[in-house]
């Protein structure tokens, strides 16, 4: 199917792989159905995560999920569970996991250029018992997503080496960038009170609000 923009597309696999090549054996033996030994460590140590979902009818969705390293739990070696801590209340990636339970997951690693990926199959669940490991600051999240593992590899740096993401040297300052008030401000229109708005999500952030 042609884009506005150029007629240039690749509409079928065929064309695809005209274009980038077969993987090879190696890059196909790493994939499998479970953690192991040498996996684990990349979830046990990892502080962040990137969740992607898809809606009934296939609108993504991808949402970063943080925490102290280990916060997503191993239960066995085909099974995570990833805790749900307190958000905007949108909730887009618990409501397409509602309508198709398809999960992603992508670990970093602070300093690490290899990532670590899952796909699964993902419930939501209230239980209390199961969710104990996951206390924060005395509170038990209420809710967590159970992933079954399908896939489960090692995704390789190259994209950190290119983009220089864990160089300190190339981190921006946030200052260079509009602050959600800014931008707000923009959807909004003038009559928002962008430093006010400001203001006050750096005060909650300071008491830790609704962080867990």
């Amino acid at each position: 199917m042609a884009h506005r923009l150029t007629s240039r597309t690749l509409d079928t696999e065929e064309a695809l792989v005209a274009v980038i090549g077969e993987p090879t054996k190696l890059v196909l033996a790493k994939l499998s159905n479970r953690l192991n030994a040498l996996t684990r460590p990349f979830v046990e140590l990892s502080p962040f995560v990137c969740v992607a979902t898809t809606d009934a009818e296939g609108r993504c969705d991808v949402s970063p999920r943080g925490d102290p390293p280990g916060f997503v739990k191993i239960l066995d070696d085909a099974t995570l569970l990833v805790p749900e801590r307190p958000g905007n209340r949108i909730a887009d990636t618990l409501k397409n996991v509602l309508q198709n339970p398809r999960v992603g997951l992508l670990f970093f690693l602070p300093g690490v250029g290899d990532t670590f990926r899952v796909n699964g199959r993902a419930t939501l669940t209230t239980d209390q018992e199961l969710l104990a490991p996951c206390e924060m600051e005395g509170k038990i999240p209420k809710l967590g997503m159970i992933v079954d593992v399908e896939e489960a590899y090692t995704q390789c740096s190259k994209a950190f080496i290119r983009s220089g993401l864990w160089d300190p040297t190339r981190h921006l300052d946030r200052a260079a960038l509009p602050t959600n008030g800014n931008i707000l401000k923009v959807i909004q229109g003038e009559t928002f009170d962008a430093d006010g708005y400001d203001a006050e999500r750096a005060a909650r952030y300071a008491r830790r609000e609704g962080f867990y």
